[in-house]
């Protein structure tokens, strides 16, 4: 294909459009571009096959993965008329969600390349070493954390909350269950934790004062929610003026058994799922990473996202 009517032919279709806005920044792999775009692999693809075609694109391999790129050399008039579509897109909402994407997923590559380290690290808890554990490492970061008021959403027994109330200046563990209930608040008196109080209340309403806490976490307990959107729109409100939000949760995952054995109703997240629910609740300074990885299958993936409420 070499004439510029057969280019704009292929212009007008918006995710080839999107496609080419990313590769005109970026090379970018199969996976790469579904996670950004949000899309299935074998649209993604068939929508590559018909860029290649025409000759607007090529492709490497790098071992089972497939990377692509803008062709090189492509004909200036090609090239400036690619530009001039995707610029004049540029403002649209998908292309903007597109370039957030982009970034995120260019920050994970850098992660990647960081492996070494990440190596060194990763080392604790897959080699014994006496007196050395998450649990006792975790009493350790909570004695650094300062005296403030905790949102346990979705807390189930309130596990975590049992630790946090050692040093938070209160805990408010919020579950829909009032069996949890019931034996977190046995739990809590047993431990003697009279800053640990349960509530009986759902994470998309939330049984607590506006502007409350400094702290809401909802650890494994989105992927429960009928409207995560609107749980994550519930943690802001009840967060003080620059308060943050930490979310625990499983990245997204083809283990279907998880809807009968735990009573899931999300397969967890994608990263840029996780993230858009957060800003289209009004955090800022968002991030999500991924933050564990099991070596039994399924291989569920944890995803750790985080955002503050603006002052």
């Amino acid at each position: 294909m070499n004439t510029s009517w057969d280019t704009l032919k292929l212009l007008a279709e918006p995710t080839r459009l999107r496609i080419l806005a990313l590769l005109l920044r970026e090379e970018l792999s199969v996976a790469e571009l579904q996670e950004i775009l949000g899309m299935a692999q074998s649209r993604i693809s068939s929508q590559l096959a018909l860029l290649r075609s025409a000759e607007l694109v090529s492709d490497r391999r790098d071992g089972k993965r497939a990377y692509y790129s803008l062709r090189d050399p492509l004909p200036a008039p090609t090239l400036a008329l690619l530009r001039s579509a995707t610029d004049a897109v540029a403002g649209q909402p998908e292309l903007a969600a597109d370039r957030d994407g982009l970034a995120r997923a260019l920050t994970r590559r850098r992660a990647h390349q960081e492996e070494y380290f990440n190596l060194i690290a990763g080392r604790l808890g897959k080699n014994y070493c006496p007196g050395r554990s998450w649990e006792a490492l975790g009493h350790l970061a909570l004695r650094l954390a300062p005296p403030i008021v905790i949102a346990d959403l979705g807390a189930g027994e309130g596990l975590v909350s049992q630790l946090l109330a050692r040093r938070a200046k209160q805990v408010w563990c919020i579950d829909s269950s009032p069996k949890m209930v019931e034996v977190g608040s046995a739990l809590a008196e047993k431990n003697g934790l009279s800053n640990l109080a349960y509530k009986l209340g759902d994470i998309e309403q939330v049984p607590l004062e506006t502007a409350s806490v400094d702290l809401a976490i909802l650890s494994q307990a989105l992927h429960h929610a009928q409207h995560p959107q609107a749980a994550v729109n519930e943690a802001l409100r009840i967060l003080k003026p620059g308060g943050q939000l930490l979310v625990l949760d499983l990245k997204e995952h083809a283990f279907e058994k998880a809807r009968e054995l735990y009573a899931d109703v999300w397969l967890g997240f994608t990263e840029n799922t996780l993230h858009a629910f957060l800003e289209k609740a009004g955090f800022h300074s968002v991030e999500v990473v991924t933050v564990a990885r099991e070596t039994e299958p399924p291989h569920f993936e944890t995803l750790l996202a985080s955002g503050r409420k603006p002052a």
